[in-house]
Formats: structure tokens, C-alpha cells, sequence
């Protein structure tokens, strides 16, 4: 017998776990299925709706945040570039382009094969994760699209870090 053929009962939805976090934070969210809750959130540059979806065939909480940017068809290629080199940067999570939408999306999932029970502080680990991803290359993604600058050219201006003050 394979360890994948013990069965084991959860004894709690992770999506649940997600709601109860947005709940007493106080966030705007929606349950649109027993496993699916969306967040929406205001960040620096941009507001994001990030969903969580418990996928019990693959035993995985996903995670999607998307915001507000619309690639137009010409700067796809562009576009495209920048999140390669985006990812060669992030240690979890990815960037994704949904070309049939034309959007741009963070993604991520924490495995819970097993019977793994999800925690608070890792449901708040991967949203934190998200939304720092998504505000750290928002703006590179805002050069590319609305400024004409070069995929390299965006990562140098946000890969930019101040310390202290003027």
C-alpha cells in the first residue's frame, strides 16, 4: 500500500479558515461555493480580488489574485517577457497572462495531501505572499503596458530600493 491510498478525513474546509481571517479583519469577501471565498482588497497601487479555492482532487488550497490590468494584443510579447523575468524572482507563487481575458494574475497553492489540516498563519502567509508580490511588480507591469518601457527597463525601476529618508 502507497501512502496516496490511506484515506484520511479533514476535519475542516481550508476555505472556511480563509473566511473566519477576512471576517475578524474585517474584509470585504463572498462565499461563492462551499469551497470558494473571494477577498477584495485595497492595496498602494490598485485594488485585488483574491479568491481561495479548496481543490480536494489534488488536495490543494489555491490561491488567485488578480487586479486591473488589461494587456492590449501589442504589448503581449512584451508583457510575456516581464513576467518570465518577474518569476525568475519569486521563491513561492507565479505570475501567470490569461490570454483569452488578458489579464495578469498571482497564483499559488499550499498542498495539503494527507489529511493535512490548513493553519491560520499559513492562509495568512499566502495571501501576505500575494499581495506583496502583486504590489512589489505592479508598477513594472504599468511601464510595460502604459509607458512603452522594456520588460528590463521596468525591473530596473522597481528592483530600485530607497533606504531611510530625503
Amino acid at each position: 500500500m502507497s501512502l496516496m491510498e490511506i484515506s484520511s478525513s479533514r476535519s475542516a474546509n481550508p476555505v472556511d479558515i480563509v473566511e473566519r481571517i477576512a471576517a475578524v479583519n474585517d474584509w470585504s469577501f463572498a462565499r461563492s461555493s462551499e469551497d470558494e471565498v473571494t477577498l477584495v482588497m485595497t492595496g498602494k497601487w490598485t485594488d485585488y480580488q483574491i479568491s481561495f479555492t479548496w481543490m480536494g482532487e489534488i488536495e490543494a488550497l489555491h490561491l488567485a489574485c488578480a487586479f486591473d490590468l488589461r494587456v492590449p494584443e501589442r504589448r503581449r510579447a512584451e508583457l510575456l517577457e516581464l513576467v518570465t523575468m518577474i518569476n525568475e524572482q519569486l521563491w513561492v507563487g507565479h505570475f501567470d497572462f490569461w490570454a483569452n481575458d488578458g489579464l495578469v494574475m498571482f497564483r499559488h497553492a499550499l498542498v495539503l495531501a494527507g489529511g493535512v489540516e490548513a493553519s491560520g498563519p499559513q492562509c495568512e502567509s499566502m495571501l501576505a505572499t500575494a499581495t506583496e508580490a502583486c504590489e512589489r511588480y505592479y508598477q513594472a507591469f504599468q511601464f510595460v503596458m502604459w509607458a512603452g518601457k522594456s520588460p528590463r527597463e521596468a525591473m530596473e525601476a522597481v528592483m530600485f530600493e530607497t533606504h531611510g529618508e530625503a
